[in-house]
């Protein structure tokens, strides 16, 4: 038995403000409990059915509030942000799956508010770092709040809630020095990936092109969790809600997403917000993955996996509405910081589901915007409803806005004041789903399946999609310094594709498999490629061209172009040697938008050269001829007419692009459209289309083709210095 003093020093030792950690030390709750199970919540369930979470978990109660409260005020994840206000409308109501009104009634035009956001920097982070994106919609409909908390990807890492403070850890920079910052390329991270085999479905999509979107109007937008629907017979439908944008989803390229990060940090909210005020408002069409209760086990993943996704080809998706997003914040602290979302604001007809991520997340979004906000976070005006709402129970707490008037703070009373509302006065009321189990930690066997739909996600990307996403991989493990980091993760990626593994393992000094750990049979699913999500007519609406010009530009093809473009609706951007004007060949003056080093080539969608004398001071500025290569290298469209020809051609210099010779009217070569002739003939604009025969046709052509991929297919980007 120790003795008193033995004691008193064993106790002092523990009460040391610094502890330092020998890695054998059981893990243990805050207040000293052996864990046994930290993967697993509480739930009651069985070896065929996932069911609740169980509040009684004090150990996960523990870990997920402690979490919570962490970091204040800033949010803990999803920081960096920006949002804006618009609407939604149905052309098709869903009546026969649910009583909801706000996805029945085809009349109502419900305002929402949506903020995009990154998930791991922090405030002050870039916008265009590799990562997840938040895609958060706020719904004010007539029955209360709806809150749809998604990503811009439709899975998630984890299977239980219980994990996530483990992943937010791990990918936040690590904890001895801050760094990195609003990246993943890291040891702790990719540590964390390595451990969790779960993770490896969403790591592909992190590390495909979807994490690095060309704008938030351009990317989808995921519930990621599953729902449930129900109908006036209470009917249950399980689903899963799509947003896909008109404009067709596109992604920077990873050289130009980091510049960007230096060049403007704001690209992403400065983007969305001149798109909005120039009026041209972003939409989505809303779709609604279903699956029938009786059909929740017809398949070889439980559905309610938010690490897997619902096969198109098994779950179509059925478009139902349109959102759009048409103003601007007044002021971002009070309505886009202030903003507070949580996935447990449902209306009557939408319920919950058993998904073990989602329940977790009920927990933890309340308990995270009283920590945040404060206990009256609701009554912030972009977060109150605008229906009717009183709840006389509810009237005290930090930052009470609301003054109600009365003697009575309880339920029942005498009076039957705020009395509750029955299901026939458009009460809430939860589904009735039976449940059957045994209570302990685990979650169903149909969970533990973690390779297959990565491997299918991974087939079914494009070539070009591929090779972006093997120097992803590359990339953020060549920033692991631990070995055993990238070696490992290095053995995992072969879990998919073999192939893939030993291009990384090779250039990031990882082992190569020599087998691969499990079979790829190399099973295809639709909607997975972005490819496949683009505009239904070519468009350049919205798209960032940039004209240089110096002293002696050729006026008519100068001022020709950039009418044509804004006509179609392009954001034209003069670039000119000096800001405070230039001077054409025939003396007309213009005061450009910004000058050569003020500005550079990442930040637009295009360029166009216009002829004139002025290709003589464009050859000795070592910026202007600089945009051209880089643009080459970032796989942009570039036009160019009469003098300016020779001068795009020189920066390129390569044989295999073949630019318009003195003869030539107009000659398109990987996106380099080039030509000589008449300025009236060669710039009009009659239809545009991969047939299109005028230099200004084709250049729109290939603008909105978003990038010209070929040049990278045939190594000829890399044989260009970016």
């Amino acid at each position: 038995m120790a003795t008193n003093s033995e004691s008193d020093g064993k106790f002092a030792d523990m009460q040391k403000d610094t502890v330092e950690f020998d890695g054998k030390q059981h893990m243990t709750t805050d207040y000293g409990l052996k864990i046994s199970d930290p993967d697993h919540w509480l739930r009651v369930h069985s070896e065929s059915n996932t069911g609740p979470t169980l509040l009684e978990d004090q150990i996960a109660r523990e870990k997920i509030m402690r979490f919570d409260h962490e970091r204040i005020p800033e949010r803990v994840v999803h920081a960096r942000g920006t949002g804006a206000f618009g609407t939604f409308k149905l052309y098709e109501s869903a009546e026969d799956v649910t009583t909801a009104g706000v996805l029945t009634d085809t009349s109502r035009t419900t305002p929402l508010f949506l903020r995009f956001s990154t998930v791991q920097g922090s405030k002050g982070s870039a916008d265009t770092v590799r990562d997840v994106r938040g895609f958060a919609v706020k719904m004010y409909t007539s029955e209360g709040n709806w809150d749809i908390v998604g990503n811009n990807i439709p899975v998630f890492f984890i299977q239980d809630a219980i994990k996530f403070p483990d992943l937010i850890h791990s990918v936040k920079p690590e904890p001895h020095n801050e760094v990195p910052q609003g990246q993943s390329a890291h040891n702790n991270f990719w540590d964390f990936v390595y451990m969790h085999s779960e993770t490896t479905h969403m790591n592909y999509w992190q590390m495909s092109d979807r994490a690095i979107p060309r704008s938030y109007r351009m990317m989808q937008g995921f519930g990621v969790n599953t729902y449930s629907l129900i109908n006036r017979d209470g009917k249950r439908h399980f689903v899963k809600f799509h947003f896909t944008p008109e404009l067709g989803v596109h992604s920077l390229v990873w050289d130009e997403a980091l510049k960007i990060c230096g060049q403007d940090p704001d690209f992403h909210r400065k983007d969305l917000i001149s798109a909005i005020e120039a009026g041209h408002f972003p939409r989505w069409k809303f779709g609604l993955q279903l699956i029938p209760e009786e059909n929740k086990d017809d398949f070889d993943f439980d559905i309610l996996d938010a690490t897997k996704v619902w096969p198109e080809e098994l779950v179509p998706i059925r478009y139902i509405g349109e959102m759009e997003l048409n103003r601007n914040v007044d002021e971002f602290f009070p309505q886009t910081e202030q903003a507070a979302f949580c996935t447990s604001h449902i209306v009557p007809g939408i319920d919950f589901s058993d998904d073990p991520l989602l329940q977790g997340r009920n927990f933890s979004y309340f308990d995270t915007q009283i920590s945040r906000l404060g206990p009256n976070w609701e009554e912030l005006p972009v977060n109150r409803p605008v229906c009717p709402y009183m709840n006389l129970v509810n009237r005290d707490g930090a930052m009470r806005h609301r003054i109600t008037k009365g003697t009575i703070n309880y339920w029942p009373n005498r009076f039957e004041a705020n009395p509750p509302a029955s299901p026939a006065q458009g009460g809430f009321t939860s589904h009735p789903g039976k449940q059957i189990g045994i209570k302990s930690r685990g979650l169903s066997e149909k969970f533990n399946e973690h390779y297959y739909q990565a491997q299918t996600f991974y087939n079914s990307l494009s070539q070009i999609e591929k090779i972006h996403l093997a120097k992803a991989f590359s990339f953020e493990l060549d920033h692991c310094d631990d070995p055993i980091v990238y070696k490992r993760v290095t053995e995992r990626v072969a879990a998919v594709s073999l192939e893939l593994a030993e291009a990384v393992a090779k250039n990031v000094g990882g082992e190569a498999p020599s087998k691969a750990l499990k079979a790829n049979k190399g099973q295809k699913a639709k909607g997975l490629s972005q490819f496949e999500y683009q505009p239904t007519k070519p468009t350049i609406a919205t798209r960032r061209i940039a004209i240089l010009i110096a002293d002696g530009f050729d006026y008519s093809s100068y001022t020709t172009m950039k009418e044509v473009l804004e006509a179609h609706g392009a954001f034209v951007f003069t670039i000119g040697a000096l800001r405070s004007g230039v001077v054409s060949e025939d003396g007309q003056k213009v005061i450009p938008d910004n000058f050569f080093n003020g500005m550079r080539s990442t930040l637009f969608d295009a360029v166009f050269v216009p002829g004139g004398k002025h290709v003589s001071a464009l050859a000795k500025n070592g910026v202007a001829k600089f945009w051209i290569t880089e643009s080459f290298a970032h796989l942009k469209a570039i036009a160019g007419v009469n003098e300016a020809v020779p001068f795009i051609e020189r920066q390129i210099g390569l044989e295999e692009v073949k630019l318009a010779d003195a003869d030539s009217t107009v000659t398109e070569s990987y996106g380099v459209v080039t030509g000589h002739g008449d300025t009236a003939s060669i710039l009009k604009v009659a239809d545009i289309g991969p047939d299109s025969k005028t230099l200004a046709e084709q250049f729109i052509w290939h603008v909105s083709c978003h990038r010209n991929w070929q040049r990278e297919l045939d190594g000829l980007a890399d044989q260009i210095a970016a």
